[in-house]
Parts: structure tokens; C-alpha cells; sequence
């Protein structure tokens, strides 16, 4: 019976698709972007202090858009900076609440991290903190003076 059991969460894992949530407030827009097996979305929204105090609400809202669940993100990617006070602390502190109550792991990267590639693609974000060795969990932010 155990056997079964075990089978047939296997193949209940492997059937759900998980996604991958970007997320960039450092700059002049806030983006948004999520990566699945096959597809990939993203938004972007103006940088201001009304929409820095309703990140949490702009993300929920993209996801339930694009028919996804918080549960189906299975990493968070985050920009660390440089860039916007308020933005990356406000982006930090978001991912660390979600991290806190859903155990989703997220990464904090700085397109600096990334030397020596040219045109950095948000959809290669996951791929270059892999390639990188971006630690996970570790918030190191860069902000602009």
C-alpha cells in the first residue's frame, strides 16, 4: 500500500506545473515576469510609492491573470540592485513575507552578479543564477546613494 501511496504523489508532482516569479522594482518600472515549462508572462506597472504599498496586491493580481496560484511558484528570483531605495526594499521584504509563510525559496540577484554576459533577458535570470551560483534565501541589497 505504501508503494501505491508513494506512486501516486509522484505522479501527482510531476502532472502540476510549477512556474518561476521574477520580480524587478529597482528601476523605473516594476516588472513582473513568470516562466513556466512553456510559456512565459510578464507586466510591468509604474515605480511609485501608491504601487510600492501594494506590491504584494500587484503580484497576486498578475497571477490570478494568468490563472496561477502562489503555490504553483516554485522560486522567486528578486533584484537586489542597485537601484530604488524604496523599490528594493519593498520587493525584499514582500518575497521574504511570502518566503516566511509559503517556504518558497528566492533569489537575490543583481544584474552586476552576472559579468562578462552582454544582453541580460529576464527569462535567462533563473538559468544565470544557477550558471552564477546565486545563493538562495540570502538578501545582500545594493542601493543607489
Amino acid at each position: 500500500m505504501l508503494l501505491f501511496s508513494s506512486e501516486l504523489e509522484l505522479t501527482k508532482n510531476e502532472n502540476c506545473i510549477m512556474h518561476k516569479l521574477i520580480i524587478d522594482a529597482a528601476n523605473d518600472k516594476i516588472f513582473f515576469m513568470i516562466i513556466g515549462k512553456d510559456i512565459s508572462h510578464y507586466i510591468t506597472h509604474e515605480n511609485t510609492k501608491i504601487n510600492f504599498e501594494k506590491l504584494i496586491i500587484l503580484i497576486d493580481e498578475f497571477l490570478v491573470s494568468k490563472n496561477i496560484k502562489i503555490n504553483d511558484i516554485t522560486r522567486i528570483y528578486v533584484n537586489r540592485g542597485p537601484g530604488s531605495f524604496a523599490g528594493i526594499r519593498n520587493s525584499l521584504s514582500t518575497i521574504k513575507a511570502i518566503h516566511l509563510v509559503k517556504k518558497i525559496d528566492y533569489y537575490c540577484y543583481s544584474f552586476r552578479d552576472f559579468s562578462g554576459i552582454e544582453k541580460i533577458k529576464y527569462e535567462n535570470i533563473p538559468i544565470l543564477c544557477d550558471k552564477f551560483k546565486i545563493k538562495k534565501n540570502l538578501i545582500n541589497p545594493i542601493y543607489i546613494s
